[in-house]
């Protein structure tokens, strides 16, 4: 199996070599050959810009530089995840996929000239200090980053663990801009943790590194360990996950399935079609899996909460997730260079695509205990410039939201924490499972 990253906003994979690219350029002096082709006409027109640039613009520009942006204008004007990888962006995927560096924990993208939290990594200096998915860093160390480039900024926020960074970050909903400190880490990226409350099993992933498949068993085998025969059910936290791997999605989503398509890809060609599907019997024995999502699940995140809805077996809750249903393909051009290219979108087993709409939830259940989440603005895929359209079948499911206020949901944050509830989706889930488990009859033998 191919190694497909699909992170919403680092996004890789491991392929076969670069497709042909058309035929051959037509030999010199063929001038009907060459007036029949218009791409050939712009590309010589590309070659003249390249020249006279080179001539006559006011400063000395490297002709590395100069290709090198072509390159990677070409590529931006296809979707907003397909780029040109140089020796550091390649390092930099590596570092992500082994999952330990020295930095803040932040997975960030660029937007307009500007750089983008996606989301922060648990337990890391930038969760901690109480930066959020949608913030957008404007300074480092009171240098404006805004128009530098994705990878200037990313490296400059890594560095030796103990050392300090100022980040000043602007937050949709907040009048002034905010500032942190914060002390770089050693950042391990555990990807799966778990713990219980009560008789229910709650398992975070974070992200889906190479680890999280096998984490993820394990903790599905400790919870059934630790409650014992009373567990209740399991609850799947991907909020916030921005994606990873796709074989790691695959491997989860295995784990709670007996038989069954988890997810297909479908490229350019009608026969570029490959299906996954489950291998293994389910490890969580039928027990009940609520699956919490938000507006930064994405991608890989997205295959599990898709596949599980679409066989019936979990409830989806939370909030619609960010929509990234397509799947990036590394295409290696020399031994430290390549393409991160768009190649096959994504399709739950349904035949959904997320792209652009994103997993409805079965329940939309806002996170109260955080008011901030309701004032700002929610970014996902379908708000990136030049996104890729949504293509396959519509999502017919019935969704509980009607667009009326419901009473469940009118509870102040302040009310919530004097109830002792810090989570309110996480406490959502917990009664949901605990309710099912009280109404579920008792089996007798006959």
């Amino acid at each position: 199996m191919s190694r497909l990253f699909l992170a919403a906003g680092a996004v890789a994979a491991l392929a076969a070599p670069a497709p042909s690219l058309g035929a051959e350029k037509p030999a010199a002096g063929n001038a009907a050959a060459d007036s029949g082709n218009p791409s050939w006409r712009q590309l010589d027109t590309l070659m003249d810009v390249f020249l006279k640039v080179r001539e006559a613009y006011v400063e000395p520009v490297d002709d590395e530089r100069l290709i090198e942006g072509a390159i990677n204008g070409m590529l931006a004007s296809l979707d907003p995840h397909s780029s040109y990888l140089d020796a550091r962006d390649s390092e930099n995927m590596r570092t992500q996929t082994l999952g330990e560096y020295g930095g803040l924990g932040l997975t960030v993208t660029s937007e307009d000239g500007a750089v983008r939290v996606v989301a922060p990594t648990d337990e890391t200096p930038a969760a901690r200090a109480g930066i959020k998915a949608g913030d957008y860093i404007t300074h480092i160390d009171d240098a404006l980053i805004f128009g530098s480039s994705l990878n200037d900024a990313v490296d400059r926020m890594r560095g030796d663990p103990g050392s300090s960074i100022k980040l000043t970050i602007v937050r949709p909903g907040e009048q002034k801009p905010l500032s942190f400190t914060l002390v770089r880490e050693v950042i391990r990226m555990r990807p799966v943790r778990w713990s219980s409350q009560g008789n229910v099993g709650v398992i975070r992933i974070s992200t889906f590194n190479r680890q999280t498949g096998e984490a993820t068993r394990e903790a599905v085998t400790a919870l059934s360990k630790q409650i014992g025969p009373n567990l209740a059910g399991y609850v799947l936290d991907l909020r916030s996950n921005p994606g990873g791997l796709l074989d790691q999605a695959i491997e989860v989503t295995d784990t709670f399935l007996e038989r069954g398509e988890i997810v297909s890809q479908r490229g350019r060609g009608k026969d570029q079609v490959d299906r996954y599907f489950a291998r293994a019997d389910d490890l969580a024995g039928g027990k009940p899996i609520v699956v919490l999502v938000d507006e930064g699940s994405a991608s890989a995140a997205e295959i599990v909460a898709g596949a599980l809805q679409d066989h019936r077996r979990a409830l989806v809750i939370g909030q619609k997730s960010f929509g990234k249903g397509s799947v990036q393909t590394l295409i290696p051009l020399g031994p430290d260079n390549g393409l991160r290219l768009t190649t096959a979108r994504y399709y739950t087993p349904s035949g959904r695509s997320v792209q652009e709409a994103g997993i409805e939830p079965d329940i939309h259940v806002p996170q109260l205990t955080d008011p901030s989440r309701q004032e700002r603005p929610r970014l996902r895929e379908a708000d990136l410039r030049n996104h890729l359209l949504a293509e396959g079948a519509a999502d017919d499911r019935l969704i509980e939201d009607d667009g009326k206020t419901n009473p469940r949901f009118d509870r102040t944050a302040e009310a919530l924490k004097e109830a002792g509830i810090t989570d309110f989706q996480m406490d959502y889930a917990v009664r949901i499972l605990n309710r099912t488990a009280t109404a579920r009859p008792e089996r007798r033998a006959g």
